[in-house]
């Protein structure tokens, strides 16, 4: 801003800038903008007058004229008739690293949570409010998921995490690498009777993978895998804690546990934990997820975590690519050592 004869403030524009750098004000948008068509000399020289007069480029309007918003929308799926607060903490890691890989793109992210079947909406990108959008959350919201399945016919620049179909681009953990580094960990420490807890031919897709790795891992190491055991219950952690109950009562040996989530083996260690089971010494307990929470359980979860960084930018990055340029992608995952696994 300058002052004006009356004293009242001038907003500074790009004509302003033109006058001072001797040039079109159309030259003034080229230069700003980093057309290739306008030479390093007066590219400088519009810069230099640009900085002494205090003008900047409103990147957002210029970003709508050339047909972009710089958002990015991210629809976070949840259960109907639960608030956020019930969303795993998972898909709050994983927003945040979304949030942060758009951030780092230049953009901004327009956040939200959507869970009732006639709230629901997707269009961002028709109705240009977004240059993409990336839908995560919990696969158990079939109606959510079918709407989302229905926006992506109409649209190529959505990417899904956690989507209980194949036929449309998505990006998921490594699931079977993670498999096999579970087991693998539980059999370091001397377990043979290892459990799959988690159901994989549940909409979850990532437990159907996940129950494969370990399948793969225990036949290399020439140990009979088991069908997965499969628990009821409202929620994951209360599914973890069921699923103790109905291995103790079925009576079976086993030595070594690995859940298809981080939730459902938290819940398994309290339950274990109230029964007078010690972890690691009398079983190995394994999760996958990465979750925060698993530092302070009793013990500390042993977990498969993966990449949250690269799995946000495959996110904004699948998004945003043309559509001769997306593929299915797959976020590596690590062992994270803790003290529930021998």
């Amino acid at each position: 801003m300058t002052k004006e004869g009356n004293g009242r403030p001038h907003r500074v524009t790009s004509i302003d800038v033109a006058e001072r750098a001797g040039v079109s004000q159309s030259t003034v948008s080229r230069a700003l903008s980093g057309s290739e068509t306008i030479t390093e000399a007066t590219r400088r020289r519009v810069e230099q007058a640009a900085a002494e007069l205090g003008y900047h480029v409103n990147m957002r309007a210029a970003g709508l004229r050339k047909g972009e918003t710089g958002t990015i929308a991210i629809v976070v799926i949840g259960r109907d008739g639960q608030g956020p607060a019930a969303i795993n903490p998972f898909y709050y890691s994983l927003l945040g690293s979304t949030c942060a890989a758009a951030a780092e793109r230049g953009y901004e992210a327009l956040v939200s949570f959507q869970a009732k079947e006639e709230e629901l909406f997707g269009h961002y990108v028709g109705r240009r409010q977004a240059d993409g959008v990336v839908v995560i959350g919990t696969a158990t919201n079939k109606p959510a998921w079918d709407y989302f399945r229905t926006v992506a016919d109409a649209s190529s620049a959505i990417a899904f995490w956690g989507s209980p179909f194949d036929d449309a681009v998505w990006v998921r953990s490594d699931n079977l690498e993670g498999g096999r580094l579970a087991v693998e960990r539980l059999i370091a420490g001397g377990a043979k009777d290892i459990v799959f807890v988690g159901d994989p031919n549940s909409s979850q897709k990532q437990f159907r993978e996940r129950y494969e790795g370990y399948r793969a891992a225990m036949e290399k190491a020439g140990l009979a895998p088991r069908d997965p055991l499969v628990s009821e219950g409202e929620d994951r952690v209360s599914q973890g804690r069921n699923a103790i109950g109905q291995l103790h009562e079925g009576g079976e040996a086993f030595d070594g546990l690995f859940f298809a989530c981080d939730a459902m083996a938290l819940g398994a260690l309290e339950e274990l934990s109230t029964r007078g089971i010690e972890v690691p010494g009398t079983l190995g307990v394994v999760g996958f997820d990465g979750l925060g929470s698993g530092e302070f359980s009793n013990p500390p979860l042993t977990t498969v975590e993966p990449d949250f960084a690269e799995a946000g930018r495959l996110l904004v990055e699948t998004a945003l690519a043309g559509d001769g340029e997306r593929t299915e992608r797959r976020v590596p995952v690590r062992l994270v050592e803790r003290a529930s696994a021998r």
